[in-house]
């Protein structure tokens, strides 16, 4: 039933797009972004978020990103060409491009605290910090969504549809700690919904990029398979077990959402 609906949505976004893949890009950026966006309008109705919803939320979206690195990313990045090279060279540019912008881009964790140069932990206000945060790790997001369009549209559709559905709790867990934090409402929902604009644009701006350079896409793939895995394993596991609490909620959610994507992908099979 659900490979049928996908199916049907390939076909409906396809006649809808005009076979522009350009237009597919934007609708299934556009439904990241509406998703990230409706989660962070939770805050406007929550006080607060218990840290073990917090953890799931993030172990959830955990799990999602590392099956789909391998099964939306790398592993058709090998097939794609017969060969593992490419798909090994893009790995390793993945990991080297998000490692220099998590590096050299000043961000604050709310849990691991501030990240980046010294001389900007002081010039640059919280709010901000996190927003680079959440661009960071969203850029990964974005960039898969866009090359696995490319690669292969119901791939792409099974890849957006996964992240959206981890994206909604990862907008409220941006903006409902904001809320609380600054006792406002606004300035934390629309940091939210900027998360969810950078991730779109990165949809866009991944498939812009690989429709024109179509013999570079295998290298994109790889490129974008290997940002979420340093991601997933760099940023998001050691936050989620930080604390050694809620240990079994955080691995049952891990696995929520491995299923989840696993699921979803296994429809195209």
């Amino acid at each position: 039933m659900l490979e049928n609906f996908i199916a049907d949505l390939s076909r409906w976004i396809l006649s809808m797009s005009g076979g522009s893949i350009m237009w597919m890009a934007f609708y299934a950026g556009l439904f990241v972004a509406l998703m990230t966006s409706m989660g962070a309008l939770v805050a406007i109705f929550a006080k607060r978020i218990p840290d073990s919803g917090v953890d799931f939320s993030l172990s959830f979206a955990a799990g999602v990103m590392m099956v789909a690195a391998f099964t939306s990313l790398i592993l058709p990045a090998i097939e794609s060409t017969g060969s593992f090279t490419p798909a090994a060279v893009g790995i390793a540019l993945g990991v080297l491009l998000i490692s220099a912008i998590d590096r050299y881009t000043p961000h604050e964790h709310l849990s691991k605290g501030y990240e980046g140069p010294e001389e900007f932990r002081n010039r640059l206000k919280m709010v901000w910090l996190l927003v680079f945060a959440v661009i960071i790790h969203n850029l990964p997001e974005g960039l898969a969504v866009g090359t696995s369009i490319v690669y292969n549209l119901e791939v792409g559709l099974v890849t957006a549809i996964a992240i959206g559905i981890q994206d909604f709790p990862e907008g409220t867990v941006v903006s409902l700690p904001l809320a609380v934090l600054q006792k406002k409402r606004l300035q934390p929902i629309m940091t939210g919904i900027l998360s969810g604009v950078a991730e779109m644009a990165m949809v866009l701006v991944g498939a812009y990029f690989f429709t024109l350079f179509g013999w570079l896409l295998p290298y994109g793939l790889g490129l974008a398979g290997g940002a979420m895995l340093y991601v997933t394993v760099k940023e998001m596991i050691p936050e989620i077990y930080r604390k050694e609490e809620n240990e079994l909620l955080i691995t049952l959610g891990f696995f929520a959402g491995f299923y989840v994507m696993l699921f979803l992908d296994s429809m195209l099979g």
